[in-house]
């Protein structure tokens, strides 16, 4: 070190604080339980944007060709792009060539009603919620169940869909139809003509982000605006543990989120399309590597494995729950004063008084 002159002062980093089970369970009067989906391959048994482009005319599989060619050819040019979400500039590019034309949030979400749900849905979400309020009732607890979406998909087209209802969050890649100007701020009026397409890309999902949105449902950002994700919350005041949930999703690239709450307490399940066996394979070999805790088929009808695998889990975390309540209880309620009453002396008792105490005659 040169004489007179201070070390440089390193960047402070502030690891997420992955060892986040309470230590004391807090007395709350409502406990939430989540269910985390994927959408493709995991509530639906193909791709969302299969209606798409379908009403356009537009070759679904050349698309992905194109697609999946595409990191590779702009890393030639010096230009990192996710493999997740570039898809959504392509289609950007398809609606800009008319390929496209006229494509509107409006018309994505119109689309996303016709996206083919994979049995039992969607009727398997409110029943399921109405299964953890009775499991709840049994223990004489409080409890809600909460349905979230993250995707990498399009969130209008999961807003178009019939399991939208029962949703309490729903969190993928959204477009921008009318960005605003430079120096709009300056303007006295904006313009009012709104275009009759999607022009940008207002917000992007990939595999690493979801985790971001798990952090968000964790603490409360979702419900609170006042909590930022990145503020530092006590275990006990989160307002969805993360043992509390149960993340469902189709293959390798959650892994992020996998392990996120496999570290924390929670649940990890995989899905595979029944008619698959390559997907079938894959998921096992998540199980294998310790990656997830179950899987199943994308099923979620009556008899189906799934659903029963789901239930069992929300039933174990409902058991938890009560146990954590009474030991909570024991531990910081203290039992009420008693009246004392003078009883018979014990026989005896004369002759002890007699020998006097330890530090007395």
């Amino acid at each position: 070190m040169e004489c007179g002159r201070l070390p440089a002062a390193s960047p402070t980093f502030i690891p997420f604080p992955y060892d986040m089970l309470p230590k004391e369970p807090a007395l709350r009067g409502t406990h939430v339980l989540t269910c985390v989906w994927d959408f493709d391959k995991t509530l639906c048994p193909g791709y969302m944007q299969t209606p798409l482009f379908r009403a356009y005319g537009v070759d679904e599989e050349q698309f992905w060709k194109e697609t999946n060619q595409l990191p590779a050819l702009y890393a030639r040019k010096g230009i990192r792009t996710p493999k997740d979400s570039v898809y959504l500039n392509h289609l950007l590019s398809y609606v800009k060539s008319g390929l496209m034309k006229g494509l509107t949030n409006r018309r994505l979400r119109e689309l996303g009603a016709e996206i083919a749900l994979c049995p039992g849905l969607p009727q398997f979400f409110p029943a399921l919620k109405e299964h953890v309020r009775e499991l709840g009732r049994k223990h004489n607890l409080e409890v809600v169940l909460e349905h979230y979406v993250i995707s990498t998909g399009l969130a209008e087209m999961i807003r178009g869909t019939s399991l939208a209802a029962h949703c309490d969050g729903i969190y993928g890649c959204e477009f921008l139809e009318h960005p605003l100007p430079p120096h709009f701020t300056k303007q006295d009026e904006l313009s009012l003509d709104l275009p009759t397409e999607i022009t940008q890309v207002a917000a992007m999902v990939d595999n690493t982000i979801k985790t971001r949105f798990l952090f968000e449902i964790n603490k409360g950002s979702n419900k609170n605006a006042e909590i930022d994700v990145n503020a530092v919350v006590r275990p006990e005041d989160r307002r969805v543990p993360f043992e509390n949930m149960i993340y469902v999703a189709d293959g390798p690239s959650d892994v992020p989120v996998f392990s996120l709450l496999r570290k924390n307490g929670g649940k990890a399940f995989a899905v595979y399309v029944p008619e698959s066996e390559a997907e079938f394979a894959q998921n096992d070999a998540l199980l294998q590597a310790g990656r997830v805790h179950g899987y199943g088929p994308c099923d979620y009808s009556a008899a189906s494995f799934t659903p029963k695998w789901i239930r069992h889990a929300l039933a174990g975390m409902v058991e938890r729950l009560a146990q954590e309540r009474a030991r909570a209880l024991a531990a910081r309620v203290t039992r009420p004063p008693r009246h004392l009453h003078a009883d018979p002396a014990p026989p005896g008792a004369a002759d002890a008084a007699s020998q006097g105490t330890l530090f007395g005659e």
